[in-house]
């Protein structure tokens, strides 16, 4: 998938991010925190504006040799910098507490959008959005963290600009000097050097590390699929160690790797260049204000005092104008999870609202209805003509055909998830619908849990879970309901599809839908299986996708999956391959 970053920020998508915490239910508490937030910001450029003070006062008793007024300034600055060291901590203190209570308000709400309308498994089919799980875990992080610090960094240089530059421009006084004949008088002269030094070193920043929010948006997504890469071998451990693929997997490693190194590469020739400017402007801005107040203090109209205030407000009014160089790294950063962010928002909302070609209602006649359904790909190619059938309660039914006939499609269908596709799916409204897959999703936790998913760990009693687990013969494991483990790992595919049966006949649906759900099971283990659902959902309907005709014999009615007669559309045929429907037939009674 191509990712296009833009260069330019869309403030409208940036403020439709940030927006919603603000105006939420947790309103009044987040913009109390604020408000204390910047009341402690504005009270340190206060402190900072005593401080400069401070420093002429001070400066000024060492040159007059007052041992009466030095002292009197060691303690104005005792009670200043304490007073200042408890602001600073709060002021952090209280940040923090605000960057979490957004982070998790923000998270709640992204899982929320991200699980409503099976949308995570929508964005997985249609790859709109890469590494949602780092999105989630790190983009928004970074989104409070980031929009807080940059913001109120910001508020802070706009009040200590305002705050020091009328300091600056009295302390300075004017600067004459002869143009020509003429001589010319440039009132103070310290605030125009200090916003002509900012405007060059912020323009010299802005073209050197331009290339570096594009940069950061790639180390993001790279670091996240080689981390993804890292993950699949745990999970799939036992399938690579019996393939032997270490080395195929090494290679696919090395090769995400890769991709680190050579984006970190570029983001540290970047960084290097970037940091040559700024560290260069920062440390010439210490000295600056000295070149260029130095003549009239040598000249006897300044005191040393008033030299380090200028030096001071200098330093002040020079660091708020350079903003933007201080921070530009952080804002390159910045932008690049809020690019992420936005193109995930709008992958899950495009997700949640896509519009269901085929439309999955409830109906008070008691039977699942299908009627001239035809099944796409995501892409849209038909996969199928025209599907109607039905199944009604108690109903025996094995559904056949060649892989990738669109078996598993169908179920998805009637499960609500696969929405591409046209016609209309009807489901009684009071039916408890249950699919087991092929591989079954077992949650990491108690063993309890994983059987009681997706209901709760305490929803069936364990009288009830011992006994199935029995039925199922894996009574070996009646005495493990409160270890914690990723039972995924640990059970063998044939145990795991015997405890999906055990969650189905706990729960006890009315129309139960197996996907291949004993594959990995012998036919005496297959064989108990289907008679302990027999026997104890005898009025639930059964719908099975098999490719083992031994099957058959637990079933009354079969649906297999042809090719559509040749004569119905030869077009779409040579357009999109060959289309399948379903021919119902009576399987014979055992």
């Amino acid at each position: 998938m191509t990712v296009k970053v833009h260069a330019r920020t869309d403030w409208r998508a940036v403020w439709h991010l940030i927006k919603p915490y603000w105006s939420s239910e947790e309103k009044w508490r987040a913009r109390g925190l604020l408000a204390a937030v910047i009341a402690l910001a504005l009270g340190m450029v206060y402190l900072d504006v005593l401080f400069n003070a401070w420093n002429r006062d001070f400066y000024n008793a060492l040159e007059n040799k007052e041992y009466d007024a030095f002292k009197e300034q060691l303690w104005r600055f005792s009670y200043l910098a304490f007073t200042y060291i408890a602001v600073a901590i709060y002021r952090v203190y209280l940040t923090q507490a605000l960057e979490m209570r957004w982070r998790a308000w923000m998270t709640r709400q992204y899982l929320d959008e991200w699980l409503a309308n099976q949308a995570y498994y929508r964005i997985e089919q249609t790859r709109s959005a890469d590494n949602p799980d780092q999105r989630i875990a790190e983009d928004l992080n970074f989104l409070t963290s980031g929009t807080l610090t940059l913001s109120l960094g910001l508020l802070s240089a706009v009040v200590t600009l305002v705050s020091f530059v009328g300091i600056l421009w009295s302390v300075s006084g004017p600067l004459s000097f002869m143009l020509g004949a003429r001589e010319v008088t440039v009132p103070g002269y310290m605030v125009w050097f200090a916003v002509a030094y900012a405007l060059i070193g912020s323009a010299l920043v802005w073209m050197i590390g331009k290339p570096l929010v594009l940069q950061n948006f790639n180390q993001q997504r790279y670091e996240a699929d080689f981390r993804f890469g890292l993950v699949r071998i745990r999970e799939y451990a036992e399938a690579v160690a019996l393939y032997r693929g270490e080395a195929q997997e090494q290679s696919q490693l090395d090769s995400r790797f890769e991709r680190i190194r050579r984006n970190w590469w570029e983001i540290m020739r970047t960084t290097k260049r970037l940091n040559v400017a700024s560290n260069f402007y920062a440390q010439f801005a210490i000295i600056f204000p000295f070149l260029v107040g130095a003549p009239r203090y040598f000249s006897g109209a300044i005191t040393l005092g008033g030299l380090m205030q200028i030096s001071s407000a200098f330093g002040h009014v020079q660091e708020a104008l350079s903003w933007f160089i201080n921070a530009f790294s952080s804002l390159a950063s910045w932008k690049a999870s809020v690019n992420r962010l936005a193109g995930f928002h709008a992958a899950v909302t495009a997700a949640r609202t896509q519009s269901a070609g085929i439309a999955v209602t409830r109906n008070n006649v008691g039977a699942i209805l299908i009627d001239g359904v035809t099944l796409h790909l995501p892409a849209g190619t038909p996969l199928t003509a025209p599907i109607s059938a039905d199944v009604r309660a108690g109903q025996r039914i094995l559904v056949t055909g060649p892989s990738g006939c669109g078996k598993s499609t169908l179920f998805r269908t009637i499960a609500g998830i696969w929405p591409y596709g046209e016609g209309a799916i009807e489901i009684p409204a009071q039916a408890k619908l249950l699919f087991l897959p092929q591989k079954s999703y077992l949650p990491i936790g108690t063993l309890r849990a994983a059987i009681a998913y997706p209901a709760q760990e305490k929803a069936y009693k364990d009288l009830a879970i011992r006994h199935y687990l029995e039925v199922c013969m894996l009574s070996h494991l009646t005495e493990k309901l409160d270890e914690a483990d990723n039972w995924s790992q640990r059970l063998s595919p044939g145990e795991q599809q015997r405890l999906a049966f055990v969650r189905a006949l706990l729960a006890r649906p009315d129309i139960l839908f197996l996907d291949e759900a004993t594959s990995a099971l012998d036919p005496a283990s297959e064989a108990a299986l289907y008679d302990a659902v027999l026997r104890e959902l005898p009025e639930a309907a059964l719908v099975s996708i098999a490719h083992r005709e031994a099957v058959a014999k637990y079933h009354s009615i079969r649906w297999q999956f042809v090719h559509e007669p040749q004569a119905l559309d030869k077009l779409v045929h040579a357009a999109a391959g060959l289309r399948y429907t379903i021919r119902a037939s009576q399987l014979p009674t055992p």
